[in-house]
């Protein structure tokens, strides 16, 4: 998140810690897009957005003299949002199996033009694209599912998301792998299985 010139992030830190209200107002409200940005990115199903940043920004404050300074503090922020995202599809239960009962008549359409190697998808059938690949990715762990998404649907590096995560770069790419062997394994659940 590029630093707003006109807002004056040491002088509010150090305001905050003097527990100055207006000054974390200020901070909460600089902060907000760049969470708000996360959250929408990993966001469980069924989570208010709301909630998820109110958690986050009690982590913040909760943990602020832990800053030190050594990384940008938007940087900082980033991580917690991510780890509280991933705490929070953790906590979400996920159901057991995945079956083609599961998917919408938009959905199955996209199914069978990707099993039969179609390319002429209609244009509508994006939404149900993009709604069968977050079923699928339901389908994984929480660390699986945030791997596969910042590195596959958001297009970031093994070193973006190991400073975003705090993993090493090598489990970073070990678990995309072993995400895109369960995801593969789904997707073959699917296409065996028998269509209603």
């Amino acid at each position: 998140m590029p630093e707003d010139e006109s807002f004056d992030l040491v002088g509010c830190l150090a305001r905050v810690r003097q527990r100055d209200q207006a000054a974390a107002r200020a901070l909460v409200d600089h902060l907000y897009p760049l969470v708000a940005r996360i959250i929408r990115a990993h966001l469980p199903r069924r989570v208010a957005e709301e909630d998820l940043a109110q958690d986050i920004f009690l982590k913040m404050f909760h943990r602020l003299e832990q800053y030190q300074g050594v990384v940008p503090f938007a940087h900082w922020v980033s991580r917690i949002a991510v780890t509280t995202c991933i705490d929070q599809l953790r906590a979400q239960q996920r159901r057991p199996e995945f079956r083609w009962a599961d998917l919408s008549a938009n959905e199955c359409d996209v199914l069978e033009a990707v099993l039969t190697d179609e390319r002429d998808v209609a244009a509508g059938d994006a939404l149900a694209a993009h709604e069968l690949v977050h079923k699928l990715l339901d389908q994984l762990k929480p660390d699986d599912r945030l791997v596969i998404q910042l590195l596959d649907l958001e297009q970031k590096t093994t070193a973006e998301i190991a400073a975003l995560t705090g993993w090493s770069q090598s489990l970073v790419k070990v678990r995309a792998f072993r995400a895109r062997r369960k995801l593969q394994k789904l997707f073959r659940e699917l296409e065996q299985q028998e269509r209603p």
